[in-house]
Order: structure tokens, then sequence, then C-alpha cells
């Protein structure tokens, strides 16, 4: 029997297993794909909400401190496994935003560099985008983005040298065990698993695992496609952002595009109306990308959750069963620090991060009934 149990390979249940093998601790992880293969694999990258202001200030304290920690994460894992996460900061150019005196009274109230500019100081930074609306355009120099498919390779591959974690894949969780009133483990394809402590990391799917128990968290699977552009290194130095649409360059010339929000249950299947859309948008912030061929078009599903808020903790009448999950947009973003709410939790320590408004207490779950 192990002492965690943690049901999900995505970023936030490979950090939370980290987390806990650094605490001394034996975990097991099951996933019921590859590690890292869902939502963590298919996103962009970008350390921090699209537009912060607009969240309730939980998730932004989340998200900062996230964003703290990624540098330092990003060089351990490079170090520890040799693959690299590629965690750039070169910060972030919106080019049209219709709140940006809220955008600036709320980086005032925290003391975050952002900066309205000017249509020159665009061109400067990046002579190839196009030019924004006079008193339109911000700059946040301090937005950090990793490549996720490599975070999830470097995640993978330390929790599979650490002797203290057991890696599960291709295995299917089917119901949880049930002993005189208590949640002892999991019915898998692979047979039973046993643990004093589970925690359901499953994305989109969380909803789904925790019905088992009649539980019924407000998780929905929401589809968003992406597109890429190959172009010549240094095209695109920075994160472009545009009308809720965005270009993520990376450090070999790759331009991700993205993204749409679907509503379209489970299927992850793509389609050519996305793909004109997400080209247009592209070719709005960069021109010159409508000279580029698409190389690859995609689609994830994220986990949507009223607000945005998501389900941090020990179910009200499961408590030694745990969730993490809800993130919608910003489940990389917020990963860092909301497993080490988790994990302060799991382990009885003092908390560094307010946990109470993320519990999936009753009166929140029935809110959403």
């Amino acid at each position: 029997m192990s002492d965690f149990l943690i049901i999900g390979g995505g970023v936030i249940g490979m950090m939370t297993a980290l987390q806990l093998a650094d605490a001394g601790q034996k975990v097991v992880l099951v996933e019921r794909g590859t590690c890292g293969q869902e939502a963590s694999w298919a996103g962009g990258g970008i350390v921090s909400p699209l537009y912060p202001w607009r969240y309730a200030s939980p998730v932004s304290q989340l998200s900062r401190w996230s964003e703290g920690v990624y540098p330092t994460l990003a060089l351990r894992l490079l170090e520890e496994t040799g693959i690299d996460p590629e965690y750039r900061q070169k910060g972030l150019l919106y080019l049209n935003v219709d709140d940006a005196d809220a955008a600036l009274r709320w980086a005032r109230q925290l003391g975050k560099p952002l900066e309205r500019v000017d249509e020159a100081f665009v061109h400067q930074k990046e002579p190839l985008a196009a030019a924004a609306p006079e008193g339109h355009a911000l700059w946040m120099p301090t937005l950090g983005s990793v490549r996720n498919p490599r975070l999830g390779q470097a995640l993978r591959a330390r929790l599979e040298a650490l002797h203290s974690v057991t890696l599960v894949e291709q295995c299917s969780v089917h119901g949880f065990i049930q002993r005189e009133g208590k949640v002892v483990g999991v019915a898998t394809s692979q047979g039973d698993r046993l643990a004093e402590q589970l925690v359901v990391c499953g994305g989109a799917w969380t909803a789904q695992l925790l019905a088992g128990l009649d539980v019924h968290l407000p998780v929905r699977p929401v589809k968003g496609q992406m597109i890429a552009y190959q172009a010549p290194p240094g095209l695109v130095q920075r994160v472009l952002l545009k009308d809720g649409r965005y270009i993520i360059p990376r450090s070999d010339g790759l331009l991700l595009v993205g993204s749409t929000l679907e509503e379209a249950g489970f299927d992850k299947t793509t389609d050519a109306d996305a793909l004109a859309s997400l080209k247009a948008s592209a070719e709005s912030i960069v021109p010159v990308l409508a000279k580029l061929p698409v190389v690859h078009h995609w689609a994830g599903l994220r986990p949507g959750s009223p607000h945005g808020l998501p389900f941090i903790g020990a179910l009200p009448e499961w408590q030694n069963v745990y969730v993490n999950a809800g993130h919608y947009r910003n489940g990389l973003v917020l990963a860092p620090a909301s497993t080490h709410v988790l994990v302060d939790q799991l382990l009885g320590r003092e908390a560094l991060i307010d946990p109470t408004p993320f519990q999936p207490t009753a009166e929140r779950l029935k809110a959403h009934l």
C-alpha cells in the first residue's frame, strides 16, 4: 500500500507527485494514457492568465506565486533530466485592450510592471506585428512561457528516476474501492491499487471519476483548437495577444496560435472553420504569416469550472480523497501554486497560500447543481 495514490498524470498530477516525493513520501501515479499528453501537452505554455486583471483575486494569487516558481523549476528539471522546458521570459505585448485603464489599476495595486505603449514601441519590440489602436497597447515585460510538451517530458523523466514514485501508465481507473465507509483504493485495468490517501487530478475527466463516489463536481470539458506555423527563428520574439487570441514563439521558430473555446463534450476532432478562424487571427497579429503554411493543427480539452476557480482539497464526505481540478484555461499557469496548496493539506503543513477559496465544500458543490 502506498502513502498516496494520484489519479491523472498531467502537469497537476506530476507536480503533486514530485512535491510529495521531495517531502519523503511514497507515491503511485496512475494515468490512463501517457503522462503529460492531454491538456498539459495541448496548451500554449504562457505562465499567466491571458488577462489577469479580469480574474478573481484567489486565481491571481495562485498565478503570481506560480510565475515566481517556473524559472527555478525549469532549471531544476533541466539539470535533473537533461530535458529543457524552455522557459522564456521576453514579455507580452497586448495589441488591443479595451479595458486598459482597469489593467493599469490592477498592476499598480500589485506592483506589477505593466505600461501603456505606442505604435513605435510595439514596432521596436516586434517589427512584424500589426499596428495597435492608439492607447490600447500594453507591455508586460515580466511575462514568461514554457514549452509545455517538454515540461511534461521533463516531469515524467524526473518521476521515473525517483525510487519513491511508481508511474503506472496505460491504466484506466474503473472505480473506487470502499471498505467500512472509507475509500481505500481504486480498481484499475491493471488490478487494484490501495493507498492511505487518494488525489484525483483527472482534468476534464475529473467529474466522471468522482461520479463513482456520488460527488457532483461542476467540471466539464471545453475544447480548444490550436495551430502552429514553422517560421524562421526570431521572426517573432515575444508573446503577442490580440482580441483573446495569441501567438507564442518557441526558440526554434515554431509559432503557436490559439485558441478556440468550444462546448463540444469530449470531442477532440479539428475542423476547417476553426483552422480558418485561427489563421485569420494569426494574420491580424502578424500579417506576414499569410505567406507561411500551417504545419500543425490539434485540439485539447480544458477542465472548465464556474468562474475558472479550481477545486483543491478534501471531498466533504470522503476526507481521505482529495481533488485538484477545474483550472479551466490556467492549468499550467496555476500548477506550481495549486499543487503546493494541496500538498500543504496532504502533509498537514502550514499553508503558504490560503486554501479556503478553493475547498470543494458541500456548499460550493451544491451551488452549481
